[in-house]
């Protein structure tokens, strides 16, 4: 039997996501944390990185460092060290960036994600706390350095607590680090020690990708893959990334181990430069800080502190409202969400599914097209959950709730204001429906012989005319039985 190209090689991923923590100041200094802003506003001395100045270490921050630890299921260390990055970067005011080496915060922890290829445990080798860079800008050309006229240099990030959280290389396709990397930020969000917003760089991936003949003893030359701002672009940077490695390696090329920029227009990668090893960094402790000893009490009260984390979270919507796999792990992506559903399940008090229906086939449509999240939007639980009721109570048909809660999209009304306003209310009165019924049978008489000889099908038909007589006032199950009352 002959062997497949999917077969011949095998991809390793490991990941490297970047998080900065939603603290009041920056790591070693008083500076705000914030996004956007004026350049070179929010800052110091301290983050400058001028002579004689000297860090102290935020206590929130690395309280939420061990608080991301224990929720990916870590060992916290007792003994914390930061050390001097060195390299430079016009970016990088010190020309060294404060972080942890060999005595990261926290370490073997895990993950489980899970997708078309099952479950999967994804090692986490090392939860660490660093200060962030500033940020270039690449004015010119295609914007990155290489054709660009001029840089330009913003501080306002420096110095910014960062977290660095590094899985273990046990990611084996595209598919599954996107699974990693989704389920990564739900965790951190449910936590609330950032805002994990891609788009603006609060969470930044960056993935180590290697392949290898299937079998191989060693891993191949490892590429690393920058410059993916959304979880969509992991995967395509993978997909794309594992496909060059192949076919180099089917044409006899040989992988370098390198740092390559992903093009989102484009979905390709290019060669930024070669990688350097951790050596080149010269490490060493930073002498203007005590290494720190948290006791066992702060770990423990830390790990108490815990919310409910996604995976529980879905467990407990599969137990008790008995959802689809698809429509929990909708409502479950954010804890706000999730937190809305179950308001707006509690205040409804019927079945959860109807909620779930109204949220994802109608809500979701409209949040989408203006690009607002479910707790961001003018509706409240409680008003999704009373138009459902005026649907149950056959106040307003199922059509003209659509129409209601549109309107209340826009304004934040309630139901029942909207429907007044807009003489939507159902008509349920015998006589007034009888009245249309009539009317129509009298108008069809073909389409009432057919349904006398079991043409059921021309049933719909009659319904229709009696609800655009009524002006899609009247109660379509009202309309049902009356017209097979009369016809029959």
């Amino acid at each position: 039997m002959s062997t497949t190209a999917s077969e011949m090689y095998e991809t390793t991923v490991g990941l490297e996501i970047h998080v900065e923590l939603s603290t009041n100041s920056k790591m070693f200094c008083a500076c705000p944390v914030d996004f956007g802003g004026d350049p070179n506003t929010r800052v110091c001395p301290v983050c400058l990185g001028m002579p004689g100045s000297l860090p102290v270490p935020n206590q929130m921050a690395i309280e939420y460092t061990m608080k991301i630890a224990a929720a990916l299921h870590c060992d916290i260390a007792r003994f914390h060290e930061f050390h001097r990055k060195n390299y430079f970067y016009p970016d990088m005011p010190k020309n060294y960036q404060i972080s942890q080496y060999d005595h990261p915060i926290g370490t073997k922890g895990y993950v489980e994600v899970t997708g078309d290829f099952g479950t999967k445990r994804v090692g986490i080798n090392r939860v660490h706390l660093e200060e962030d860079t500033g940020k270039s800008t690449h004015v010119g050309g295609s914007g990155r350095i290489a054709d660009s006229d001029h840089s330009l240099v913003d501080f306002n990030r420096a110095g910014t607590p960062l977290v660095e959280i590094v899985s273990e290389p046990d990611i084996t396709s595209a598919e599954e680090a996107r699974a990693f990397v989704t389920e990564l930020r739900a965790i951190l969000e449910s936590l609330d020690v950032s805002d994990v917003r891609m788009e603006e760089g609060s969470m930044r991936v960056d993935a180590n990708i290697s392949t290898r003949l299937t079998g191989a003893p060693e891993y191949g030359a490892k590429v690393e893959v920058k410059n993916m701002n959304s979880i969509r672009s992991v995967g395509r940077a993978l997909e794309f990334e594992e496909k060059r490695q192949r076919k180099a390696l089917d044409d006899g090329e040989t992988l370098v181990q390198e740092t390559r920029h992903f093009d989102e227009k484009t979905g390709t990668t290019s060669s930024l430069r070669t990688k350097e090893f951790a050596f080149d960094y010269r490490y060493f402790p930073e002498p203007d800080m005590v290494p720190f000893e948290p006791d066992q009490a702060w770990i423990e009260r830390v790990r108490g502190s815990l919310p409910e984390l996604p995976a529980s979270k879905r467990a407990r919507f599969a137990e008790i409202y008995g959802l689809s796999d698809k429509e929990i792990q909708t409502l479950t992506t954010t804890s706000a969400t999730a937190g809305w559903f179950e308001e707006a399940v509690a205040a409804y008090g019927g079945e959860a599914k109807k909620i779930s229906n109204w949220i994802l086939a109608d809500l979701y449509g409209l949040l989408n097209e203006s690009g607002q999240e479910l707790s961001d939007g003018k509706i409240a639980p409680a008003q999704l959950a009373a138009l459902v009721k005026l649907v149950d109570d056959g106040a307003i048909s199922g059509k003209q709730a659509k129409e209601v809660i549109t309107v209340m999209f826009e304004t934040g009304d309630d139901p029942a204001k909207v429907v007044e306003e807009r003489g939507l209310k159902q008509v349920s009165d015998t006589g007034a429906i009888e009245v249309f019924v009539d009317e129509v049978i009298a108008e069809n008489p073909d389409a009432v012989e057919k349904i006398r000889e079991g043409k059921d099908g021309t049933l719909g038909f009659l319904v229709g005319q009696v609800m655009k007589k009524s002006r899609g006032q009247a109660n379509p199950a009202m309309v049902n039985d009356l017209l097979r009352s009369k016809i029959n």
